[in-house]
């Protein structure tokens, strides 16, 4: 994908792709896709509530298998040998894995979990299928992952890390960013911060918004997302997720699975 900055020819990097930086942040599946195009290492940032969930499940011993959201999970899921999750609403005692941190937190332990989501788990299967290291990055895990890039060599300007944060979704499919998200990206960023590329400008942005917040978890709360799954009946998974740095589990998608690093 070359947008209309890029040069015909793609002789050169398009201006989308934000070049001569070490750390990147776009949104969406768009975003993704544009990133993964240059960057060495993809991260997703899906706060509420797809990262968090896998972040929760990784750390409890299950792979993550992320698959686009639709009536298709549980028969992928049959294929692989998986558990399906189910919407919230769609939980019973017999079935109780969802996409909700809640859920996954008290659920019983499966080996194989496929995850659907319309956001961080379709931008994570997309990007899986670039052949690029994908990880999956809430405010849960944060700083251990970018402590994990950084070990891990990438964030120069030759090995750019590209990190999407998913947003959410409006009733006409286009796409909402969401407050959560780009602080769960900046949360990252501020790791990032000291890799020997320069932050793009857009990433320096979301970690300046995120530097300006007294409290980043009363952010989360009083967002329109989290907000949401208060009054949905949903508010144990925002307090899951608002736990800052308290894991040190990097999953990591290997293979189209989540796993630990």
């Amino acid at each position: 994908m070359t947008g209309p900055g890029g040069p015909p020819d793609g002789s050169a990097e398009s201006v989308y792709a934000q070049p001569g930086t070490g750390a990147r942040l776009d949104w969406g599946l768009a975003g993704a896709a544009e990133l993964s195009r240059v960057c060495a290492v993809l991260v997703v940032v899906d706060v509420l509530s797809f990262t968090t969930s896998v972040e929760v499940a990784v750390a409890r011993g299950m792979r993550v298998h992320p698959f686009p959201w639709g009536a298709q999970a549980a028969e992928y899921a049959t294929r692989v040998g998986a558990v399906a999750a189910v919407g919230r609403r769609a939980v019973t005692s017999a079935h109780p894995w969802s996409l909700s941190p809640a859920a996954l937190h008290a659920a019983p332990v499966v080996p194989e979990l496929v995850l659907p989501s319309p956001n961080g788990s379709a931008i994570s299967a997309a990007a899986s299928a670039t052949g690029l290291p994908v990880v999956a990055a809430c405010l849960r895990n944060a700083r251990a992952v970018g402590r994990w890039l950084l070990a891990q060599g990438y964030g120069s300007t030759a090995a750019p890390i590209g990190v999407v944060a998913a947003g959410e979704r409006w009733p006409d499919d286009s796409l909402r960013p969401a407050v959560e998200d780009q602080l769960g990206a900046a949360a990252v960023l501020d790791v990032l911060a000291a890799a020997p590329g320069e932050l793009s400008v857009e990433a320096a942005v979301a970690l300046a918004a995120l530097n300006s917040l007294p409290s980043v978890p009363a952010a989360v709360r009083g967002s329109v997302s989290g907000r949401e799954l208060v009054n949905r009946g949903f508010g144990q998974d925002v307090e899951i997720a608002v736990q800052v740095d308290v894991s040190e589990v990097v999953p990591v998608l290997r293979g189209g699975v989540y796993s630990p690093a």
